[in-house]
């Protein structure tokens, strides 16, 4: 079975509570006896696997498509290209299949938000709102309705307001999205932008994802694409040199 690749992969606290408890319920007696060893959060090993990372993008992309009240096999499909894009084949195809059992189910945003903060690091959970935008925007545009659902979850992963206006305006365009990207506000000055630039540049950098493997490193390579070229139209709006 297909799903012999996460388990054996080591997952770590993706096994215990909310998120095992929905996975649990998607992978059926393969998974029982590995839930029942953790059930309340914080009880994982602190230390983020590709598989922990990979399960939390999966419920929390359920919780994002289930925001309008539909989820259309259009949905499925762009979804399914996203996670190509994201994991690799062979992961995206046993994701996809506990993705379509994950969302016949009720997500306690707060509870899967909650276990996923006390667990891993803030640059993955950064990586992970990145994701969830990639993937809502997969068919060209992005509903109120799922962009009140990821508003909620980068609350709930605790990642601050500048950061998530930053990541919200490399996909959804804004007034002054350029300044909102880097963290700076339209009267700032040549030397507060270019100091922020560098400050942002080593955040993004491609190399402090890593460890989630060669599908997510790309991906945060095109995530700091965009953060140039906000960095180059700032530079053109204010003849910055």
């Amino acid at each position: 079975m297909g799903y012999t690749r996460w388990i054996s992969g080591g997952l770590g606290w993706a096994f215990g509570g909310p998120i095992g408890g929905l996975i649990g319920f998607a992978l059926g007696s393969v998974f029982e006896s590995a839930t029942n060893k953790q059930h309340s959060i914080g009880e994982g090993t602190g230390a983020t696997t590709r598989g922990d990372f990979g399960l939390s993008f999966v419920v929390l992309t359920a919780a994002v498509m289930k925001a309008d009240g539909k989820v259309l096999k259009s949905e499925l499909d762009y979804v399914k290209t996203a996670f190509v894009k994201f994991f690799g084949v062979e992961q995206a195809s046993d994701l996809i299949t506990i993705l379509r059992d994950v969302l016949k189910q009720d997500i306690n945003l707060n509870q899967v938000t909650a276990q996923i903060k006390t667990n891993m690091n803030y640059d993955s959970r950064l990586q992970v709102l990145h994701f969830l935008y990639g993937t809502a925007l997969s068919d060209g545009h992005i509903d109120e309705s799922e962009l009140r659902v990821i508003a909620q979850i980068a609350f709930g992963l605790g990642i601050n307001d500048a950061d998530a206006s930053s990541i919200k305006n490399m996909y959804v365009e804004e007034t002054d999205s350029a300044f909102k990207i880097l963290e700076v506000s339209p009267d700032a000055t040549e030397e507060e932008i270019k100091k922020a630039y560098k400050k942002m540049a080593i955040k993004y950098h491609p190399d402090k994802v890593s460890y989630l493997g060669p599908e997510a490193q790309k991906q945060a390579e095109e995530q700091f694409k965009k953060l140039a070229e906000a960095y180059e139209k700032i530079k053109k709006l204010r003849n910055i040199k």
